[in-house]
């Protein structure tokens, strides 16, 4: 075997095509079986066809050859008509007969017999056993009827001067030009549009009609007039454009003719290649033409990629994109596979955007799509999504593949992609940035659960605006709200700062407090030099550096803004800083925070003595036992310029425990659940973000997660059984999808007290009874999931229907559960707690079209269910893709704050409730310090409540009119009803019109007036007048039993039938007379009010428990000691 093995020779070298059609002599004498393989190149009729036809680029070179003979005959011809002088005179015989010199005969001949050698070699090559067709094709006759006769002259002499009609080899140019057209675009590998290949045939059409008339009417004319060619082409081009001056005619009957002949050619012609070019033009209108090569090098252009381009996606992308000032010179390139809709193109060809932005039907999955869409060149590409697809899967799939296709053909254009399914996003994790739709989704929601109105918060935070929104608004409330909602994120270098470089060296919490209250910035976090994490609100241990890159808050960014100092300010600063050395007293007057639009005027902090407020005090907010009783104002305590650890609170992790272990005690009868700390034991897909959480000991059995139904652990078939002692939290969802993941870890991280956890619960099955059983009643929140069923609809804004009437019956059956939903289209959301009697309404939706005819794009912020963050669409966080071209910091900013992302060291959003003993504060600048000097927590704006009163409509009357008769002292069974289930948001129905007679004095007066007609009657008739006046009454009541009365009759039958108590019912209340709406960052001077909730951003509890445990047990232990748990935390949501 080994002797086999030694004998094998090695292999030959590589065969070239000429070793495969020649053989190869050095392997003949070889013992091995020879194979010859048989081709069609090896005859020499297949060679010449190759080179002749068949390889591109001979195939051009010979073409171009052939071209520029023809074009050479035509030039040999007019050279041959401008040296003629033929005599004047009537008959055949000039026809017949030209002058023609022996130098230009020779060259005509030589110039033949080539034309002539060449088509009969190409005819021979073509043969393909039908001799007939060849002969007979309209180029082969051209070629005979000028070539052949030329040959015929060698061998007799006496025909030299023979005519021959050598100006129709314009017509053998043109064809010769369409074929060298086509072998240039197969020798390049690129296809040219076929648009420039039609006008090009139209062209030389067209050239070759006015050729081939001017040289036969000339030459015709010989007998007649005798024109020139001048002459010649002028008639034909005044006759051919129809004008027809008649200073020009042909005078025989030959010319005349021949005229007729090239009319009628042309009406034949002209017209086909005008429908061939009509037709592609329109083509080219609906799939768009090419990004021009040139354009690409000297211009910046993105490309769009989308399955299908709707209006409102479409118009957000531009206004979004546009609205920051550096892209108003960069080119949209959209790049679809469907036709473009009626309303783009209606879009499109307005001036502002038919200038900048491109369409072109393709897909990204196309190679020659790609390069129509210069994506090599791109500064950047979006591809984004179809979310109105029922199965989301497959849309992310399309979505991946064209992720795939664009890195594959443009490795450096960096990709901005959204991804539906957060299981599908490690497919595309080599993007520069990526949106997940529903991660972003789940974990909006469960914030609204927590803090109020997170979805607006972000939604405003990440959309661009100027805060000119409701300026003109008569309500307060609507221009406070629209001014702080131009709020942005926005980035700056510390050493190059305004705002921040005078806190260098100094700590974090000291640089935002005083940041805010100079300048009117919010400092939220910063990013290291030698890290790539950002860091929200890193502590007061972290020291600025000037090469830390600050992120704040603000109406504008640093470089738009102008500061305005005053006088006095200049004076205080040569007075020295002697004269007002604490924080409180900076000299600050005012700010101009945006190019000449926004003014925030800061009063003057006055120079008072701070006093410290530690000590006894438990809560944060508390206020100082040193001077809180006096006539002066109390003090808050100063921002320390460096971190003193043994003031600070990053204990409130450790000392959770304690206040776990002091919980059993106050509730006996309930047994108290216990926690660890920990992380998920399983991912439910790749790329999530591990967060410490609060988990169970031993994992719970599958059968004791089903709420309605009890099992062999325990009994329970309804959350009242359960007894929770927090409020429950319902999700109303179509599915338990992987993006629930993203909605329980908020609710469960570790920074939340043990405390204040709320039990989930996911209602997949949304009726009524399910509602009920699940504990409803006992819920403080709602979040309804839009279904992904639902999405598709045939008329597209019809998606959110079955949602929004759903919602809507939820909300007139539990007026006092706070419902959060989402929709798929932001338009919908006028539709929520519609009310189509409420003038007020009616008011919000005019100042909505007004903004929207201003160019705004929140002109849904105004809306009172997205003020007050009901509700939502992820469609308004399509923004945050948009300014990530801009600011690439935006994504990784906004995950930290959902709490998607937990970067060690980093905070984390949290809310805290304002009450009438926080009102000691007076002002959101005071709270800004209470806050950093106590806590280190930076706030960043106010979800505030305000009473309102709405116009009433039909229900709420017939309510009213009851209360008022109830007054009196008889009773019957339907008033105490209508008193508990009135919808005026008080649980003492019957006697709450008395609390104000004014708010309806006709209702009051109709009441007097039948107590008096009471009073008229005698004392014989008293009691049957009262008792027919009770029954009445009764029957009155029935006719007017309002609509909140019979959604309460029919919950409460539901309950009784499913065994379910009533009590929790009888206590929920209307409270649809208040109006919510935030507040981001805030002027200093913004008063707090009651009920006000605060966004803080809490720094990390755990990031210094690492580096100085002792130091963090002995401070809080002391804290322990000085602070009563549940003090402290009664101001926190």
């Amino acid at each position: 075997m080994n002797d086999l093995d030694s004998e094998v020779l090695p292999l030959p070298p590589r065969y070239r095509f000429r070793d495969l059609l020649l053989g190869d002599q050095s392997f003949q004498s070889d013992d091995r079986v020879q194979v010859e393989f048989y081709v069609n190149e090896n005859t020499f009729k297949e060679r010449l066809k190759l080179f002749f036809i068949k390889n591109q680029r001979s195939s051009l070179r010979i073409r171009l050859f052939n071209f520029s003979l023809k074009l050479l005959t035509c030039l040999l011809y007019i050279l041959r008509v401008l040296l003629d002088d033929p005599a004047l005179g009537i008959g055949w015989a000039p026809i017949l007969w030209v002058e023609r010199k022996m130098d230009l005969w020779v060259i005509q001949v030589i110039v033949a017999i080539i034309s002539f050698l060449e088509t009969m070699l190409l005819i021979y090559l073509s043969y393909k056993g039908n001799i007939w067709e060849q002969v007979f094709r309209v180029s082969f006759v051209l070629e005979m009827i000028t070539t052949l006769p030329f040959i015929i002259t060698i061998f007799w002499p006496p025909l030299r001067n023979l005519f021959i009609p050598v100006f129709l080899n314009c017509w053998l140019a043109k064809h010769a030009l369409e074929n060298m057209i086509n072998d240039f675009h197969r020798a390049i590998l690129r296809t040219q549009s076929a648009m420039f290949n039609q006008v090009l045939i139209l062209f030389c059409t067209l050239l070759c009609l006015v050729f081939t008339g001017t040289c036969g009417i000339q030459h015709l004319e010989r007998a007649g007039g005798n024109l020139s060619l001048l002459t010649s082409f002028y008639f034909c081009i005044v006759t051919f454009s129809t004008v027809g001056y008649g200073d020009v005619t042909p005078k025989i009957w030959p010319s005349q003719l021949l005229v007729v002949v090239m009319i009628c050619v042309a009406l034949v012609v002209l017209p086909l290649q005008f429908e061939e070019l009509v037709y592609l033009w329109m083509e080219r209108q609906k799939s768009g033409g090419n990004y021009s090569r040139h354009r690409a090098q000297t211009e910046k252009h993105v490309v769009l990629c989308v399955s299908s381009l709707k209006i409102d996606l479409l118009m957000d992308f531009l206004n979004e994109f546009y609205a920051h000032p550096r892209l108003q010179d960069y080119y949209v390139v959209i790049l679809c596979p469907t036709e473009m809709d009626i309303q783009v193109r209606r879009v499109l060809q307005i001036p502002l955007w038919s200038q900048r932005v491109i369409y072109l039907q393709g897909s990204a999955l196309k190679d020659q799509d790609l390069m129509r869409a210069k994506m090599d060149n791109g500064e950047a590409c979006f591809i984004l999504s179809s979310r109105n697809e029922v199965d989301r899967t497959a849309a992310d799939h399309q979505t991946i593949l064209r992720a795939w296709a664009v890195k594959d053909f443009a490795p450096n254009c960096p990709l901005y992609v959204q991804i539906l399914k957060p299981e599908n996003k490690f497919h595309v994790k080599f993007a520069d940035h990526v949106v997940c739709e529903e991660e972003c989704k789940y974990a909006l929601l469960a914030l609204n659960c927590i803090c109020p109105a997170t979805s607006t918060l972000i939604t405003l935070l990440v959309h661009t605006s100027r805060g000119q929104e409701g300026q003109e608004s008569p309500e307060q409330w609507q221009r406070m709200y629209g001014r702080c909602s131009g709020n942005e994120v926005y980035h700056i270098r510390m050493g190059d700062s305004k705002f921040f470089r005078e806190y260098q060296g100094k700590s974090f919490t000291y640089a935002a407090f005083h940041a805010h209250k100079k300048y009117g910035v919010c400092l939220i976090g910063l990013k290291r030099e030698e890290h790539r994490s950002i860091l929200l609100n890193p502590g007061p241990r972290h020291i600025l550096a000037a090469s830390d890159t600050c992120f704040y808050i603000n109406i504008t960014k640093e470089e738009n803004s102008a500061f305005i100092f005053k006088q006095e300010e200049k004076q205080q600063k040569r007075a020295g800083p002697g004269l007002c050395e604490g924080p409180a007293g900076l000299p600050v007057h005012s700010i101009i925070a945006s190019v000449g639009t926004v003014a925030m005027d800061l009063r003057q902090a006055e120079c008072r003595p701070l006093q410290s407020s530690g000590g006894g005090g438990g809560s944060k907010l508390a206020l100082p036992t040193e001077n809180g009783s006096g006539s002066r104002r109390p003090s808050i305590a100063p921002v320390l310029e460096l971190a003193d650890s043994s003031a600070l609170l990053p204990c409130d992790l450790l000392s959770d425990q304690s206040e776990d272990e002091v919980t059993p005690s106050e509730d006996e009868g309930l047994s108290a659940v216990e926690y660890v700390r920990g992380y998920p034991p399983n991912s439910p897909y790749i790329g999530s973000s591990p967060t410490l959480c609060h988990l169970l000991p031993v994992k719970a059995p599958f059968c004791c997660l089903r709420l309605d139904k009890g099992c062999k652990h325990n009994s329970y078939e309804d959350a009242k059984a359960y007894g929770f002692k927090n409020k429950l939290i319902i999700v109303s969802a179509e599915t338990a999808g992987n993006g629930l993941y993203n909605f329980i870890v908020p609710l469960r991280a570790y920074y939340r007290s043990r405390r204040e956890l709320n039990p989930i619960v996911l209602l997949l099955d949304n009726n009524l009874d399910s509602l009920l059983q699940c504990g409803v009643i006992y819920a403080d929140n709602l979040v309804v999931v839009d279904k992904e069923s639902t999405m598709s609809a045939e008329e597209d804004y019809m998606a959110d229907a079955k949602t929004i009437v759903n919602v809507q019956t939820m909300f007139r059956l539990f007026p006092s559960l706070s419902i959060t939903t989402e929709l798929t289209h932001p338009s919908n959301m006028r539709f929520m707690q519609f009310r189509a009697k409420d003038s007020y309404s009616l008011a919000l939706s005019k100042l909505e079209k007004r903004e929207r005819e201003n160019g705004s794009n929140l002109a849904f912020m105004f809306r009172l269910p997205f003020a007050a963050g009901r509700v939502f669409s992820i469609s308004m966080l399509d923004t945050l893709l948009y300014q990530s071209f801009v600011k690439d910091y935006m994504i990784s900013i906004t995950r930290l704050l959902l709490g998607l992302d937990t970067t060690p060291g980093s905070g984390h959003l949290c809310a805290m409730k304002i009450t009438e003993e926080d009102l000691w504060i007076r002002t959101y600048g005071r709270l800004f310090q209470k806050l950093c000097s106590s806590s280190a927590e930076i706030p960043i704006g106010i979800y505030r409540t305000e009473c309102h009163v709405f116009s009433s409509s039909e229900s709420q009357i017939s309510v009213n009119v009851e209360d008022f008769e109830d007054t009196r002292d008889v009773r019957g069974p339907w008033g105490a009803r209508a008193g508990s289930g009135s919808g005026r948001g008080s649980t003492h129905g019957r006697h709450s019109s008395s609390d104000d007679p004014a708010e309806h004095p006709l209702l009051r007066r109709k009441s007097l007036q039948w107590a008096r007609r009471l009073s008229r009657k005698g004392p014989k008739h008293a009691g049957k007048a009262a008792a027919a006046e009770w029954i009445g009454h009764h029957r009155l009541s029935l006719c007017r039993r309002s609509e909140r009365q019979e959604l309460s009759e029919l919950v409460k039958n539901r309950m009784k039938h499913l065994g379910l108590p009533t009590t929790g019912y009888d206590e929920m209340s209307d409270h649809q007379n208040t109006l919510s709406y935030v507040l981001i960052n805030p002027p200093p001077d913004t008063r707090l009010e009651p009920n006000d909730i605060v966004y803080l951003i809490r720094s990390d509890p755990l990031a210094h428990v690492i580096s100085s445990p002792q130091s963090q047990k002995s401070s809080c232990s002391n804290k322990l000691l000085s602070c009563n748990p549940e003090t402290r935390d009664e101001t926190q949501l």
